[in-house]
């Protein structure tokens, strides 16, 4: 991904100097798909990771760092923003907003290695989330509602007319699926992007370990299964769903947080949405950037193939076991 914002060491101490950091290199971080992030070093050698968001505006961005704040209070595993001298988390750098963490050493999994154990530690810690939701002091609106998504859309088909017929089915599934689904559904803190990049994890005597997660951009109020099915479909789709670490998806949530009977019936619709919300914004975050001639990073259609397998009746067996 293109870096968006650039930092420099000058530009670094400037910005970092209200959080009482005396910065000694600053190294821009490949990583992520829509912010530019930063790794700095101070004197003292200790190692801190910088976001400057890009969409989020300074209010977003303000109570995101104050709900990460309170999540690390009540357990969840993730890096607490730092404080800046003068009260509150976030910074300012090129006019727009940052946050300043501790870094926290750690490896992202890639989908071969995972086995259901190490997966159903994700449902866990999911669950835990969800849990917190009522300690919170205030839950963001979510960015990616289906007005959200329909922006979104208009502007994909107003920059490039080659996707129209991929926009058009997007619309008429979203229409469909966000008519059938069920109004009072569980809800709270929802993170929305737990994917493998946003998972650290550690070597422990019995395996990895997860040690933290990260990135709490997408993280407003929003349905917790479909939260739940966001993470089905980041942790347990290769090729294809892997049924085993679907269970052991569903096993260590649920150890946190049984789901209800309306919740079990409702996997499918709130599964449906989630894979449609990201192949509208793969599109945008992904396809749209990418020159001519190259594959983008991340393509929209793997899922769409998600939507296909749903739609197929695929999952029908776990989500049976759920409701049994």
């Amino acid at each position: 991904m293109a870096r968006l914002t650039p930092m420099t060491l000058e530009e670094a101490r400037a910005a970092l100097r209200s959080y009482e950091l005396d910065v000694a290199t600053v190294e821009a971080l490949d990583a992520g798909s829509v912010n530019s992030n930063f790794r700095i070093r101070t004197h003292s050698g200790a190692v801190f990771f910088v976001r400057v968001y890009e969409e989020q505006d300074l209010e977003g961005a303000r109570r995101e760092l104050q709900v990460i704040h309170e999540l690390a209070n009540a357990g969840v595993p993730t890096p607490a923003p730092r404080p800046r001298q003068a009260g509150g988390y976030m910074g300012q750098h090129a006019g727009k907003p940052i946050g300043v963490h501790p870094w926290v050493d750690g490896e992202s999994l890639c989908f071969g290695s995972l086995t259901p154990a190490l997966v159903r530690q994700v449902g866990g810690a999911l669950g835990r989330v969800h849990q917190t939701s009522a300690s919170l002091s205030h839950i963001p609106a979510g960015r990616f509602g289906l007005e959200g998504l329909e922006r979104r859309l208009g502007h994909v088909d107003r920059t490039d007319a080659s996707y129209a017929a991929h926009t058009a089915r997007i619309r008429e599934r979203l229409a469909f699926y966000a008519a059938r689904s069920p109004r009072d559904l569980p809800s709270g803190l929802i993170h929305g992007d737990l994917f493998r990049d946003n998972v650290l994890w550690r070597r422990g005597p019995q395996g990895p370990e997860l040690s933290a997660l990260l990135d709490f951009e997408s993280a407003s109020s929003g349905v917790f299964i479909y939260d739940l099915m966001v993470c089905a479909h980041a942790w347990c789709y290769g090729s294809g769903y892997d049924m085993a670490l679907l269970r052991a998806l569903f096993a260590g949530y649920t150890e946190q947080r049984p789901l209800s009977a309306a919740e079990r019936a409702a996997l499918p619709i709130q599964g449906a949405l989630a894979a449609l919300r990201f192949a509208t914004t793969r599109l945008t975050d992904f396809s749209l950037r990418t020159a001519p001639g190259q594959e983008p990073k991340r393509d929209f259609r793997r899922f769409l193939a998600r939507l296909d397998a749903l739609e197929s009746g695929l999952l029908a067996p776990i989500f049976d076991e759920e409701r049994s």
